[in-house]
């Protein structure tokens, strides 16, 4: 079982390489090739579910050999019980965005193309366990998620991507700053790009001097690496960039990007910053705690203004993603278990809100709740749209938290877990639930309750194959929220050790 991450890494980009193949005209060939990609790609991931030892801490399903021997830089993969529910999620998103953007007519081979390339790297990104093949997934992500919002997004499509892509690169330049001084500080030895090995609170004690002053390595790699993950989570105020990109993008495109991308940032906290560099994770954590709970409060106050439903839960993204930051900085069995669910549970609900407002936007090529004139841009839609009322209404619930559907299992871990450590900053923060749940049922109201907008009865309900890809979400968000068990039982061993970890340096 070794060779199954090669398998999953590996194989959009021969899916890739055979949708650029495909005669130009055949456009469903190039559709059909990648339903098949992302089908086999998500079957491999099952099957490495099927096999993982949920009672190993570790990391499992390990590969390595030599890359660039004379650095010591490696081809390592692996995965542990953190990374692997964020494997399923990737490759059940990206074969449900291969369906969703059946109607994609623009440069189909391009789009196709570019969507198989951005899978591969983001599986690049979790397997990875050396940092240098880390970074380069890393970097190399923003080239499809650049070109897929530049090419295929809304009107002011290229401000969006290039925001995007030099918010990104702007953290990625203090990550690479960080690994090169973790090179020197290893003494450029064969362990100097091992993320592993790097772990465990090596470089405590260490010092350097800069302008004349001395400073602790530890601590200031740990703000270079927090700097790097935060712009993507997005961590307030590094946020300013997703709304932007998330109007602009392609429905698939705003998928993935909540889905999974975000989920890279709290990842690197997990994977890097804080088992590398410990005692300042665990010195900060005050200060990453306030930066998740104004992420919680400004994002849902930001939802709650929006006239558009996109930029809506665009906006709720960035409070979502508060309440992750919330759990890793309890650094607790409870709040570091909350996140990684959490992390997984806003990928499936958030998913499918954008989603079902890119169907939404297929009919009315609009997504004004109330346009900009100041008449109505929805209306009526539960008596026009009654399919599409009941799914949406499942998304929003679990959007919303509420008890049974899967956002409350893991936001109510999260709180048991910085009770004792934050008491102050969670009372607030509930208030966060609280505006999520006013801004929610508000927009629900203002676009499917009341009289029938003239517009919205042209609307057709949705078609057979829209109601297969939101199925799976919907089967997700109601099963991990009464039985959360498959993803808690997978990941707590790894959590476990982490927290453990964190707990020598309290």
């Amino acid at each position: 079982m070794n060779g199954i991450l090669n398998w999953i890494l590996w194989l959009p980009i021969i899916g890739m390489v055979g949708v650029l193949l495909t005669p130009k005209a055949k456009d469903n060939v190039v559709r059909m090739v990648t339903l098949v990609t992302t089908a086999i790609t998500l079957i491999l991931t099952v099957v490495l579910y099927m096999n993982f030892d949920t009672a190993e801490p570790g990391i499992q399903f390990a590969f390595k050999v030599p890359w660039i021997a004379q650095f010591h830089i490696n081809y390592s993969l692996g995965i542990d019980g953190i990374t692997l529910p964020m494997t399923f999620l990737n490759a059940l998103l990206f074969f449900i965005c291969t369906l969703s953007s059946w109607t994609v007519d623009k440069n189909v081979k391009g789009y196709f193309a570019l969507l198989l390339m951005l899978q591969s790297t983001v599986f690049g990104v979790f397997f990875s366990l050396d940092f240098f093949l880390f970074y380069v997934y890393w970097e190399v992500m923003l080239l499809p998620m650049f070109f897929l919002i530049g090419v295929w997004g809304g009107e002011n499509r290229e401000y969006a991507a290039i925001k995007f892509f030099l918010y990104t690169f702007f953290g990625s330049i203090f990550m690479l700053v960080g690994i090169v001084a973790l090179y020197y500080a290893t003494g450029k030895s064969e362990d100097s790009f091992n993320i592993i090995a790097l772990q465990g609170g090596r470089f405590t004690e260490l010092t350097l001097d800069i302008f004349g002053s001395t400073v602790s390595f530890e601590k200031l790699f740990f703000w270079f690496m927090f700097l790097g993950f935060a712009v993507k989570v997005p961590v307030f105020p590094f946020h300013t960039w997703l709304p932007h990109a998330h109007v602009q993008a392609p429905t698939a495109v705003s998928v993935i990007l909540a889905g999974v991308l975000l989920k890279m940032g709290t990842y690197g906290f997990l994977r890097i910053a804080f088992p590398i560099f410990p005692a300042a994770a665990v010195e900060y954590s005050t200060i990453i705690a306030v930066l998740g709970l104004i992420s919680v409060i400004y994002g849902a106050f930001c939802a709650m203004a929006q006239d558009d439903v996109k930029k809506l839960v665009a906006y709720s993204s960035v409070s979502h993603m508060g309440f992750v930051m919330l759990g890793l900085s309890a650094m607790t069995i409870q709040g570091m278990n909350g996140a990684v669910l959490q992390m997984f549970n806003h990928g499936t609900s958030t998913a499918m809100m954008f989603l079902l407002i890119g169907i939404l936007y297929e009919r009315s090529h609009h997504r004004w709740i109330v346009k900009p004139d100041g008449s109505k841009g929805f209306g009526g839609l539960y008596t026009t749209l009654p399919k599409y009322s009941v799914v949406f209404i499942i998304g929003m619930f679990a959007s919303l938290g509420l008890p049974g559907l899967s956002g409350f299992i893991s936001e109510a871990l999260i709180f048991l877990g910085i009770y004792q450590r934050f008491t102050t900053i969670t009372v607030i923060a509930v208030v966060g639930l609280l505006i999520g749940a006013a801004y929610l049922l508000w927009m629900f109201k203002r676009m499917f309750f009341g009289e029938v907008n003239p517009e919205c009865e042209e609307y057709e309900d949705m078609n057979a194959r829209e109601i297969f890809y939101m199925v799976p979400l919907c089967i997700c968000v109601v099963v991990f929220g009464i039985f959360p068990s498959p993803l808690l039982n997978v990941m707590k061993a790894s959590v476990g050790q982490l927290v453990d970890l964190l707990a020598k340096f309290s």
